[in-house]
């Protein structure tokens, strides 16, 4: 196992990490990573925060894989990761960096921990031990849960469970081969693990930890306390068909704890409008001057009211999708072959909102129409809910009020169909949890399916149909290779991962769906 991915560096807890320049921003986080400091637990999780996103929204496993996957976006040039032909290096890149931003917040727990540095780790603004301990963890429970429902069976770590399977990040001695933990016992720890650290924050509600170095929630306890309750939500949700009865009593907890109850709770990393710090999303396609991801005939179709069960324009077209050249909204087909990919060009069909695509967005790990969508499911479809969520997705793009009533007159009632389908519209720019969904429940009912013709195209007086055919797979992968590194440096791990979890490609799936 490759020491930079398991063992804690130094020289990553430093890399970009400097204090910030004033309290709203990011400020200048590059530092030279040959003459690392005694770095602090505040600007450790400043560059843990920024880690964590960049990875999960980086162009490789975000544009190039869970965005396609959730048919949000089509490529317009290149083809194939859309037709499911993913390279394996993706996952190198996906895993590696997610394990560096797991150091990273687990040092802070070391430190916060050691009777040696625990004194200077509470010093100045970062907070009491606990506290820290207790967001870190909530960071590394929504890094881990991202990490398995990309893989599935991974090397883990518990803050709070000694289990021998948990074997990642270990030091003292390191251990550069760790075991692969079943999903089945990560996820119901990650469920543990956040319910613990979300207690401890609501003890202590008015107090802040890390101040204005945390950039998503500026500090504030009770925020974190909500956040950790509504992971508990979706986990909960996640593992339902597999574990009811720990979904069921972790959902009920939650809940009675306190979860988002509007947008103001959401957890948001705001970016920064100059560089090095923009948006993911931003650098992929402007300051790379790239155009060949468009947003996808699915997505534009659904806005406006042309396919699925809503029939009116939703008011979030004009902020999800730019308009074309010829003034339209036109989305990409979605999975043409590579022959035809290119006959559409940029200016000819709709590209990712202005608002969308802005170099200081405010990538969302989690927000309350979520977690409106997850409680009407659970109260089995309830309607109540289901519009809430719906209104509060719609407040988030700024939607006016009176074109929020229109579209909410025009909802049918909640249903299963209903519900998920506008819990995937409103999760829109969080490609790795709609992808998650959309695995789990089959929802939207509207994507396109293998064999689907998705572009009637005529040139000289010939109707030619395209139609989409998966490169690999008979439908939306359930998860990704392993990195081929593994087999290398993890080899006698990654065979007994495939063992017990079945062949390392992407039609198997994982623990929480089968």
């Amino acid at each position: 196992m490759q020491k930079h991915i398991y063992s804690k560096s130094i020289l990553t807890l430093v890399l970009g990490a400097a204090l910030l320049s004033s309290c709203d921003d990011l400020g200048d986080i590059n530092q030279d990573p040959n003459r690392p400091t005694n770095a602090t637990t505040t600007t450790i999780l400043l560059n843990a925060e920024k880690q964590v996103i960049d990875n999960i929204r980086n162009e490789n496993s975000s544009l190039r894989g869970s965005q396609l996957f959730a048919q949000y976006y089509s490529q317009n040039i290149y083809s194939d990761q859309s037709r499911y032909d993913i390279p394996r290096s993706y996952s190198d890149t996906y895993w590696s960096n997610a394990y560096k931003a797991l150091n990273n917040l687990n040092e802070i727990i070391i430190l916060n921990a050691n009777p040696a540095t625990k004194d200077v780790a509470a010093a100045g603004t970062a907070g009491t031990n606990a506290n820290q301990i207790a967001i870190a963890r909530i960071l590394k429970a929504y890094t881990f849960q991202n990490l398995t429902d990309v893989f599935g069976n991974i090397p883990y770590q518990s803050y709070g469970n000694p289990d021998p399977e948990f074997q990642a990040l270990q030091q003292n001695p390191e251990n550069l081969s760790p075991a692969y933990a079943s999903q089945q016992k990560i996820y119901l720890d990650i469920l543990n693990e956040l319910k613990a650290a979300g207690d401890t924050l609501n003890k202590y509600k008015a107090a802040t930890t890390f101040g204005n170095y945390d950039v998503i929630y500026k500090g504030k306890n009770e925020l974190w306390a909500k956040f950790a309750n509504s992971l508990r939500l979706r986990v909960a949700t996640r593992i339902r068909k597999a574990a009811p009865t720990e979904s069921n009593t972790h959902f009920e907890d939650a809940l009675a704890n306190g979860v988002f109850t509007s947008n103001a709770d959401n957890a948001v990393f705001r970016y920064q409008s100059l560089a090095p710090n923009e948006a993911p999303l931003y650098r992929a396609t402007v300051t790379a001057n790239r155009k060949d991801f468009a947003v996808s005939h699915v997505l534009v179709d659904v806005l406006k009211g042309q396919r699925g069960t809503v029939k009116v324009q939703d008011p979030r077209l004009a902020v999800y999708a730019t308009k074309n050249a010829a003034g339209e909204y036109a989305g990409q087909p979605y999975g043409l072959p590579v022959a035809a990919a290119g006959l559409l060009t940029a200016t000819d069909v709709s590209l990712p909102g202005t608002a969308v695509n802005a170099a200081n967005y405010g990538e969302v790990l989690q927000e309350y129409a979520e977690v409106a969508f997850l409680i009407s499911e659970y109260k089995n479809w309830d309607q109540q809910e289901y519009v809430n969520g719906v209104t509060a997705s719609l407040q988030k793009w700024a939607v006016p009020q009176a074109d929020i009533t229109t579209y909410v007159a025009a909802l049918p009632k909640a249903d299963k169909a209903n519900v998920l389908n506008q819990k995937w519209l409103a999760l829109y720019t969080q490609g790795d949890e709609a992808w998650a969904e959309v695995r789990r429940t089959g929802y939207p009912d509207f994507l396109v399916k293998p064999g689907e013709i998705v572009w009637k195209r005529t040139a000289n007086g010939q109707t030619t149909d395209y139609k989409f055919e998966p490169l690999f797979g008979t439908g939306v992968p359930q998860r990704l290779y392993y990195p081929p590194k593994e087999q290398s440096v993890n080899l006698a791990n990654y065979q007994n991962a495939v063992k017990a979890q079945g062949n390392d490609d992407i039609t198997t799936p994982l623990w929480w769906n089968k």
